[in-house]
């Protein structure tokens, strides 16, 4: 059986350039593959707004994570790469968090150097490990993997406390201690994505955010002018949150109107039907799979 590592080494290994939404639930990572997209990123921050109900300050723990990982990697049959924060504690503790992600089956994992507590890459108030600490980090990830085909993702928070200059320098040691991609977060320009691509030698992922919406931090590059200036993967971790929490804002708004008016509304504009839920969650093959192994011939057992 091909794993979820071997099917996005051999994505990178083919120059495509890879387009990773970002999921968080069940409903998510099954719309991602049904849209035809390829691979598929986990939203940190996103499981932990869902799950905890809190914003992204390092709450949610491994195994929360790990768990709930597992659970969107077996639902579909693209790869999913996670993030697993800055391996929730030292070199040892990463050590074995890449075994329990890798065991969850997950293509790969994002790997930071924030210090704990951390934080949402574009919050104000971050701060980095050293280098030489990270560097430890990402040898004792790629130590512990027994699959070299699983993806060992090193991101750096530093150019907000350290600029370019600090980025490109810890890019070239996370390249050299082994990392399979740099994922230089809360990037400010062009110039400073070009700088990490050429420092790096080895594949870079940025994180675009939204997608289709401009943010304050990273701007809305065109997707030609990134794979132009040697980008490879791009994720987009707030693009789906932000749009399900569109929807369930207009939807709810309009509940409460028919709720203070009593004048019933058919708006199926604003949602889809039962059937599109069921065809999303693939109850076809539910009923098929009941229909071949709860279906038998009491007498033909004694014949």
């Amino acid at each position: 059986m091909t794993t979820g590592a071997k099917k996005f080494r051999e994505i990178l290994g083919s120059g495509e350039f890879i387009v990773s939404p970002g999921v968080y639930d069940g409903y998510t990572i099954r719309l991602v593959e049904d849209a035809g997209f390829k691979t598929a990123c986990t939203s940190g921050a996103a499981i932990s707004n869902a799950l905890l109900g809190i914003a992204d300050i390092g709450v949610m723990g491994l195994t929360e994570n790990v768990n709930h990982c597992r659970n969107l990697a077996r639902s579909v049959s693209i790869p999913l790469t996670a993030d697993a924060d800055n391996g929730y504690g030292n070199p040892v503790n990463v050590y074995h968090t890449v075994r329990m992600f890798e065991e969850a089956g997950v293509a790969g994992i994002n790997l930071e150097d924030q210090v704990s507590p951390k934080r949402c890459g574009h919050m104000p108030g971050k701060a980095v490990v050293k280098p030489a600490e990270m560097v430890k980090k990402i040898e004792a990830a790629c130590m512990a993997r027994r699959d070299d085909d699983f993806v060992i993702i090193a991101r750096t928070d530093s150019l907000a406390m350290e600029g370019i200059e600090g980025a490109v320098k810890r890019a070239r040691a996370y390249a050299k201690a082994g990392a399979d991609m740099i994922f230089p977060d809360a990037v400010r320009n062009e110039d400073d994505i070009k700088r990490i691509v050429d420092a790096a030698g080895i594949p870079v992922t940025i994180n675009m955010g939204f997608g289709i919406r401009h943010r304050p931090t990273t701007p809305l590059i065109p997707l030609p002018r990134l794979k132009e200036i040697g980008v490879r993967r791009i994720s987009l971790p707030r693009m789906l949150p932000a749009a399900a929490i569109h929807a369930m804002k207009t939807a709810l708004s309009v509940m409460r109107e028919v709720a203070e008016t009593g004048v019933p509304v058919n708006r199926e504009d604003l949602l889809v039907g039962i059937e599109d839920i069921m065809a999303v969650m693939d109850y076809e093959e539910m009923r098929a799979l009941e229909k071949k192994l709860t279906t038998f011939d009491v007498d033909a057992v004694f014949e």
